[in-house]
């Protein structure tokens, strides 16, 4: 018998002859076409009977098969979104009206009944997707997933969800996961985090239940969970920070918005890729990160009052600058970003030593330094361009400091005693490249923090309570590894009855990671490490319960750097929660009213209190050129008779001041927070510290109503006591009215009565 499968030529097992068709570039039919299969039989001899067998049927059955595994296919392959040219997220009703039960219940494989409820749809899909990834079936991942935990541990579907999930995560150790390339895995992903949320289904809906996951959103738990197992998604200490970040009001993430992200991150990537090339005679040895540089949002550079536009480029190692010449770009500046001491801060600008616009950074070793970079970042269609290069700055400058202080020397011999200490330094450049990363990538998105520095992980964790801990935790996750043999028997020599090495690593003072990674005790160089919450928390570091995979991915449990960026967190909430507190009681009597009235008076009037200012300098001649300068001008006005311009004139400069002011607010220059009246809290107090602070209130109210009975005294004494001919005159214009209505009545006798006592 000679008998074969045919297909069309010309289709390519594709139903569009163009192949432009969004499923055709994975070689799979569309399930919209018909089949172009068929069965030619060809009989070699009697012997067989072929034309007994009904074609037809066995066709039939044959396209069933196909069309159910290409379907499969093309489902697990193809994305629910497609990118525009306008490169925005367009969903796909296609995909959407399909019901997904039916395209995965055919290849479900695990059994969905559990002892604590039946497995949602999300959870289903993860597991199964996540177990033919790795090799496997559902079932068989189920199996195994059982045979290594506790059976409280394996009741919990969610646990399930994280071992399928975190074991294809762990196979690779890039510093960005190749899958995210791919939108399937994008979406894969985004059902993970749904089938971890909610790993059961719910009551009302375990009947009809469908996949449409375009209209759920992911809420914080999940995304504080899933989201940093993936290489450069994420870190563990600013994850609920960029979580409020892309949610914004919302009360999750959607799956367009998570595509979004995940778009731009990439595009961030590919971006820094075409910068190094382009740089790559200068900058060989060193990252290129972000460059700044346009003519409709430029940088300027102020030196001795004079601000020169060029071109920013930060790497992981230095700020460089570029200024724009005549003829192209100048030779560029270097600062470099590694010596210990500097620093970067928000700074304002303006010509003549003013300042004015409050869109810049400093970049110096102190008040005093010499070596100081004032780069003013102009940004014409916001306010964040400034904070968000001051939260780059500060990125890398924090970095090397943490690099100094947590980690070994280059030349310590100990770091070839630790396998893979050596590349420890390059996984922190690496994590803080990537955290700048994520914030341009929301920079694009315009969805970033009123403070961008809690984006970045290193600059968030300095001023963060419990920081400390969890710049250690970092510390052992980026140095830590398996310790050489040969380095245990030359610091460990074994002696007689002397218990195994494993045992004398573990008595003596190293850090240990969850995975058995070994921090040496010489590196713990910090003064943090004798702290009491360190002691505390290295303590009780080795207790572990779940299936460990790396030291950043364990199942049913809590990684160190994942338990200290917790604890930080909590820590942050509940200092929040008490300024609030605190806030909140300070809002009510009198503090607040006394903030109010201050407000007024300070802020409310600042420009006639500088005004009468300049006017007393003016006054005392404190500055003689300033003086004689207004004398003559205002001589000037006088005598040529333009007073009656002063007012129009007034009115026009106020005009032009209101709009120069709107432009810069609108560039970003000004600031943030310029405008707005800021009540200033007093801080908190306990009963006696009121009780002195009312009488303290009341001897200042005393003191300016004697202040103010002086200035009336004042003003009667030289009203009415000066020279005699003076105060006659003063009565008589007083009292000449009532003298004239008396003498009209005849009454001329109490008029001279008068006048005697006079």
């Amino acid at each position: 018998m000679l008998s074969k499968f045919c297909a069309s030529p010309s289709s390519g097992f594709c139903g569009h002859g163009n192949g432009n068709h969004p499923l055709c570039r994975f070689g799979y039919a569309s399930r919209y076409d018909k089949p172009r299969f068929r069965i030619v039989g060809q009989s070699l001899g009697d012997r067989w009977k072929l034309n007994d067998v009904d074609a037809n049927a066995v066709q039939e059955k044959l396209n069933s098969w196909l069309l159910k595994t290409q379907s499969f296919l093309s489902e697990v392959t193809s994305p629910l979104v497609r990118t525009s040219q306008s490169g925005k997220p367009v969903t796909r009703d296609a995909f959407e009206t399909q019901d997904m039960d039916d395209i995965f219940m055919a290849e479900q494989t695990i059994n969905s009944r559990t002892p604590n409820g039946i497995l949602s749809l999300a959870a289903i899909v993860s597991v199964e997707q996540f177990s033919r990834m790795n090799g496997l079936t559902g079932q068989k991942m189920q199996k195994i997933f059982k045979a290594l935990v506790p059976e409280s541990t394996y009741n919990d579907a969610r646990n399930l969800v994280e071992y399928c999930c975190f074991r294809f995560l762990s196979r690779d150790a890039s510093d960005i996961h190749p899958s995210l390339k791919e939108p399937a895995f994008q979406r894969l992903i985004f059902i993970t985090m749904l089938a971890w949320e909610n790993p059961y289904q719910e009551h009302l809906a375990s009947g009809s239940e469908k996949a449409s996951f375009q209209r759920k959103l992911v809420r914080e738990e999940a995304f504080v969970r899933l989201a940093p197992a993936i290489s450069g998604v994420a870190d563990r200490s600013t994850v609920h920070n960029l979580f409020k970040a892309l949610a914004g009001d919302e009360q999750g993430i959607s799956l367009s918005l998570w595509l979004t992200y995940v778009d731009e991150l990439l595009k961030v990537h590919e971006g820094r890729k075409s910068y190094q090339i382009r740089e790559s005679l200068n900058l060989s040895e060193e990252r290129i990160l972000c460059i700044g540089s346009s003519r409709k949002r430029p940088v300027l550079k102020w030196e001795n009052n004079m601000a020169w536009p060029g071109k920013v480029t930060l790497t992981d190692k230095a700020i460089y600058f570029e200024a724009a010449g005549l003829f192209g770009q100048n030779d560029s500046m270097k600062l470099d970003l590694t010596r210990p001491g500097l620093r970067v801060e928000k700074a304002k600008v303006g010509p003549f030593g003013s300042v004015l616009f409050d869109s810049a950074v400093c970049i110096s070793y102190g008040p005093e330094s010499k070596d100081t970079w004032l780069l003013e970042f102009v940004d014409l269609g916001g306010e964040m361009r400034r904070d968000v290069w001051h939260a780059f700055i500060s990125e890398i400058i924090v970095l090397h400091k943490f690099i100094g202080e947590y980690g070994p020397k280059e030349d310590d011999e100990s770091l070839f005693h630790v396998y893979g200490a050596h590349k420890g330094k390059e996984r922190a450049i690496t994590s803080a490249i990537n955290s700048i990363a994520r914030l341009q990538a929301l920079q694009f998105m315009r969805k970033l923090l009123d403070d961008p520095t809690k984006l970045v992980q290193f600059t968030y964790l300095q001023y963060a309570p419990y920081g400390d801990i969890v710049s250690q935790a970092l510390a052992v996750n980026y140095w830590g590894g398996p310790l050489i043999s040969k380095f245990i028997e030359e610091h460990n020599p074994p002696a007689q009855g002397a218990r195994p090495s494993s045992e004398m690593i573990e008595s003596s003072n190293h850090v240990f990671d969850i995975d058995g990674s070994v921090y040496l005790h010489k590196w713990k160089t910090s003064p943090s490490w004798a702290s009491s919450a360190s002691v505390s928390f290295w303590k009780n570091a080795s207790i572990r319960q779940g299936v460990v995979l790396s030291k950043n991915l364990v199942v049913a449990d809590s990684a160190l750097v994942e338990r200290a960026a917790g604890t930080c967190k909590q820590k942050s909430q509940a200092a929040e929660k008490t300024q609030a507190t605190i806030d909140a009681a300070m809002l009510k009597g009198i503090p607040s009213n006394i903030d109010l009235f201050k407000v007024g008076s300070e802020e409310l009037l600042l420009p006639l209190t500088i005004i009468a200012t300049r006017f007393e300098k003016l006054r005392h001649w404190e500055e003689p050129h300033l003086t004689i300068s207004f004398l003559a001008f205002s001589y000037t006005i006088i005598f040529r008779n333009l007073l009656s311009y002063i007012f129009p004139t007034a009115l026009i400069i106020l005009a032009t001041g209101m709009l120069t002011l709107k432009g810069l607010k609108e560039q970003g220059r000004l600031g943030r927070s310029f405008g707005m009246i800021t009540l200033r809290d007093q801080p908190p107090s306990n009963t006696i510290e009121k009780i002195i602070a009312v009488k303290d209130g009341m001897r200042d109210v005393e003191n300016y109503l004697q202040s103010l009975n002086v200035t009336l005294l004042k003003i009667h004494t030289i009203i009415l006591s000066g020279q005699p001919q003076f105060s006659s005159l003063c009565h008589s214009n007083m009292f000449l009215p009532f003298l004239s209505s008396i003498s009209s009545h005849g009454s001329l006798s109490s008029g001279g009565r008068w006048s005697k006592d006079s």
